[in-house]
């Protein structure tokens, strides 16, 4: 969507129904292109993405090129020129580069899917590419400078011994690198010239108690749009005026939220039981002494995906509510590197489930869990860890909440999206053949094991779902009825992959707050017998 400077004239850039559409290149300080940005979208082949330009005043749309090198991904250069092309073959990722518009694309770069390259941006003289590698025997991405003419790194840029760094960004008006960024229990930046070490010092002193990060600046680089928030504040955005060193707040994100009312996030670990190191979050609610309390196991989907500290609206709406929340980095998370990574190969429901399981228990060591009150809840992996939970361990919750959650692994990896199809013999190493390896998925489908489900469930699934289909939810629903187990279930029509519909989400946290009352409720339950 594109809107005039006064929010006037709105319009869709890319209506079309069934097509997928991103952002390529924003196409900033190219002369001519004061009105365009570069687009991809898979309307000519769902499987694959072409490049467009697109005009944001008036709509139009001016096809590139047909990328029927069935390239997936495509970086410019600091003129708008797509000269590098990304694609996946198999389990491989493979590199293309062109010097010029006029030559071909020519393979530069093969690596294993387990290996990382990510591309970021040109070198300044577009000869060079910085990327986020974990080539060379690294365990933990760094970022590097790679010759694309010799292909080979010349140079390491930042590295951080624990964490991925994943960041990097440049003064576009002084042509240097300033910004180097990683995940640790937050999110962290390096500052790597002395500018921008110097204006983030004043701007940190400015607010002490808050993470602060420039989110725009103008040509010249000194008046900036500053993000200021924390886990309990959403955020504030302020106008900063670096020559007269002052700032003016614009926007405050959900005003309506007094901090003050609001739980803290905190980091915490623990040892599984095979001895690995696994980090997580614990909310705590406000006010309430950190003892035997009601508790949510809330699992984040992806499932390489990871969990960060900061305003998470779920935690803090549960910890509202009087419960506890846990919140788990499980083995396969990302940010921690290659290996830690590639612990979670073929362990669906095996040790990424236990790691969640152990965290449980160690909360309930810490006696900040009430043993006979706790929940497990999740969307998309983390519905599935759910269901995992609950036919795995189902003397340890008392209740589950799961959100568009997988429940079959054959039918998840049959329904997969067009554009994922490159992807899916990777898929299969990561997850599971369903052929080779149809036992193990069998073992880990929490569908074929609803027998062994004993405490209430409730089920939130959209009918258009393409990833979960909604015959996945209908099984165990089913299933559960026949055998007497309370079961709750909403599904709505106007719905995919997580409900969007505002009035939907209403109506799934309404009612998964009185399932968690009835169930675990925020006072002590009489134990019956």
């Amino acid at each position: 969507f594109s809107a005039s400077i006064d929010g006037k004239d709105a319009k869709a850039l890319t209506p079309e129904k069934g097509v997928r559409a991103g952002t390529l290149d924003d196409l900033h300080n190219i002369p001519g292109m004061e009105q365009s940005i570069m687009i991809q979208m898979n309307k000519r082949d769902p499987q694959f993405f072409d490049p467009y330009l697109c005009n944001i005043a008036t709509g139009e749309l001016k096809p590139l090129y047909a990328n029927k090198e069935n390239f997936e991904g495509g970086i410019t250069d600091h003129t708008g020129l797509i000269r590098i092309a990304t694609k996946t073959d198999g389990t491989d990722q493979v590199l293309f580069h062109r010097a010029t518009e006029e030559e071909p694309f020519k393979e530069i770069l093969r690596t294993s899917f387990k290996d990382s390259f990510d591309p970021m941006f040109f070198t300044f003289d577009n000869k060079n590419v910085f990327a986020s590698s974990n080539l060379n025997g690294r365990d933990k991405r760094a970022i590097v400078e790679y010759d694309l003419a010799t292909n080979k790194e010349v140079r390491e840029i930042f590295a951080n011994k624990d964490y991925d760094a994943n960041g990097l960004d440049y003064s576009r008006k002084r042509k240097v690198i300033t910004t180097a960024s990683f995940t640790s229990w937050k999110s962290e930046e390096v500052h790597l010239d002395e500018i921008t070490k110097a204006r983030h010092e004043k701007l940190k002193a400015k607010f002490p108690a808050y993470e602060v990060y420039v989110y725009g600046e103008n040509d010249e680089e000194n008046k900036f749009m500053v993000w200021v928030g924390n886990d309990r504040m959403p955020g504030k955005y302020f106008f900063y005026d670096e020559a007269a060193d002052k700032t003016e707040e614009m926007a405050t994100l959900y005003p309506w939220l007094n901090e003050n009312d609001l739980a803290e996030m905190k980091p915490i670990e623990y040892k599984t039981r095979d001895g690995l190191t696994v980090h997580g979050y614990l909310t705590l609610p406000k006010g309430r002494e950190a003892k035997n309390l009601p508790t949510v196991l809330m699992v984040h989907g992806g499932p390489w995906a990871r969990d960060i500290w900061g305003y998470d609206s779920e935690a803090q709406f549960l910890a509202n509510r009087g419960y506890a929340v846990l919140q788990v980095n499980f083995r396969g998370s990302t940010g921690y590197g290659r290996e830690f990574w590639m612990k979670s190969f073929k362990q669906w429901g095996l040790t990424m489930q236990d790691d969640l399981t152990d965290g449980v228990q160690w909360l309930k060591k810490e006696g900040i869990a009430d043993s006979t009150r706790i929940a497990i809840y999740g969307g998309s992996y983390g519905g599935y860890a759910t269901l995992a939970g609950i036919t795995k361990t189902p003397e340890l919750y008392a209740c589950a909440v799961d959100y568009v959650g997988v429940s079959n692994m054959f039918t998840f990896m049959k329904t997969v999206p067009p554009y994922w199809e490159p992807f899916k013999k990777m898929m299969y190493e990561m997850v599971g053949d369903p052929q080779a390896d149809s036992l193990l998925l069998a073992a880990a489908s929490p569908v074929f094991h609803v027998d062994k489900i004993t405490c209430p469930l409730f089920i939130a699934q959209g009918a258009t779902d393409p990833r979960v289909n909604k015959a996945e939810s209908d099984q165990v629903v089913e299933a559960l009825k026949a055998r007497g187990v309370e079961v709750q279930y909403l599904v709505k029509d106007n719905e995919g992959h997580g409900f969007r519909n505002q009035e939907n989400r209403f109506e799934f946290y309404g009612a998964m707050e009185k399932f968690l009352e009835e169930h675990i409720g925020t006072k002590p339950v009489a134990v019956k017998g």
